[in-house]
């Protein structure tokens, strides 16, 4: 058990777009995909009720047994180990969301929160942490659970993100940020990978730093309005069809 638990050595990265990695991408898309199937079903009984807390108990407790981890091994540091990456932030934050239905936390985390949950995903910062380690485990699970977490509001409370967020979660995420560079003036640490690269992410493509802080601010924007296309066209196919009915 203790291998799978224990703090490994960063002899080796986590290999990325590895058959393991597109393996648990595949199965967590497939997990997502039947919760969502599942909510569908029940969405007009107490059933969903009962998936939306169940939704955020894991979301809390992946977070919860990461801090106890970190701490169990003396691996706990205020450089690395505090939630306020914005993948983080929005697991935390998707957990809120679950509970309270609240519309504005779906508004931001439909683009931050996706929008960093898929970066994560796609280029997870794991160091040597691998299949079946807690931490590989526990990274996904967050990760994949926030995604679905705003999907099911979708389904059973019917939200929707409004474009005029686009604009609105841009401006927070700036604001997160100037508030975090400074944090990590005074700690030394690089939470939003503001001072410097991470070893292996989409990052590599977007030039030197600072340059690529400015990339960033292109890439984000871009990602949020792909994120808001699927419901652009469902709008526009219902004002056509109110035009047709006329």
């Amino acid at each position: 058990m203790g291998q799978y638990l224990n703090p490994v050595e960063e002899k080796q990265s986590f290999n990325l777009f590895s058959v393991e990695h597109v393996t648990t991408l595949g199965i967590a898309g497939l997990l997502i995909i039947s919760l969502c199937l599942l909510t569908l079903r029940i969405r007009k009984s107490q059933g969903s009720s009962a998936v939306r807390i169940v939704l955020a108990a894991i979301l809390l407790l992946t977070e919860i047994s990461f801090q106890i981890w970190t701490l169990s091994f003396g691996k706990w540091s205020l450089q690395s180990s505090l939630p306020i990456e914005l993948s983080d932030l929005a697991v935390i934050l998707a957990a809120v969301m679950l509970i309270s239905g609240s519309r504005r936390l779906f508004y931001f985390l439909y683009f931050a929160g996706i929008g960093s949950s898929l970066q994560a995903l796609l280029t997870p910062d794991l160091g040597a942490y691998t299949f079946p380690h807690f931490r590989y485990i526990e990274f996904f699970t967050a990760h994949a659970g926030m995604i679905a977490a705003c999907l099911l509001l979708i389904l059973i409370k019917g939200y929707r993100p409004v474009y005029r967020w686009i604009w609105i979660t841009f401006f927070l995420v700036n604001v997160y940020g100037i508030i975090i560079f400074f944090f990590n003036r005074m700690t030394g640490a690089n939470y939003l990978y503001l001072m410097h690269k991470p070893s292996a992410s989409l990052l590599d493509f977007l030039g030197p730093w600072p340059w690529y802080l400015l990339s960033m601010e292109g890439v984000m924007l871009l990602v949020f309005h792909i994120l808001y296309i699927p419901f652009l066209i469902l709008k526009l196919k219902k004002i056509r069809n109110k035009k047709v009915s006329r």
